[in-house]
């Protein structure tokens, strides 16, 4: 089974120069493990998620997050969680590309 090997998760990134680029890595009914590619100037819009947690870990890169009216500069290293119900974004404001690996529990229906 695929998903019980090791793997690098910046070599699965998906861009696309119209919008932020996504790639699953697993997902179960419990849990969705996926890949938020931003090319420079790209965001994902402010959002909130009704009975879900997710948590936002950058891989490399850099860029802001937005998480309840505050804007939070990341690097690579940095995580971020985004408790259920919280409206929560990215921006890549930076000039080179960001990879986000962003978890959510349970899984989007």
């Amino acid at each position: 089974m695929e998903d019980l090997e090791a793997i690098r998760p910046e070599e699965r990134a998906v861009f696309s120069a119209e919008k932020m680029g996504k790639a699953t890595l697993f997902r179960s009914d419990r849990m969705l493990v996926g890949l938020n590619c931003f090319e420079p100037g790209q965001e994902h819009s402010l959002h909130a998620h009704a009975g879900m947690d997710k948590v936002y870990h950058v891989l490399s890169g850099s860029g802001r997050f937005l998480l309840e009216g505050r804007e939070i500069p990341m690097g690579a290293g940095q995580m971020l969680i985004a408790p259920e119900g919280i409206a929560h974004g990215i921006r890549n404001d930076a000039d080179e590309r960001l990879i986000v690996l962003a978890i959510l529990a349970p899984a989007p229906g």
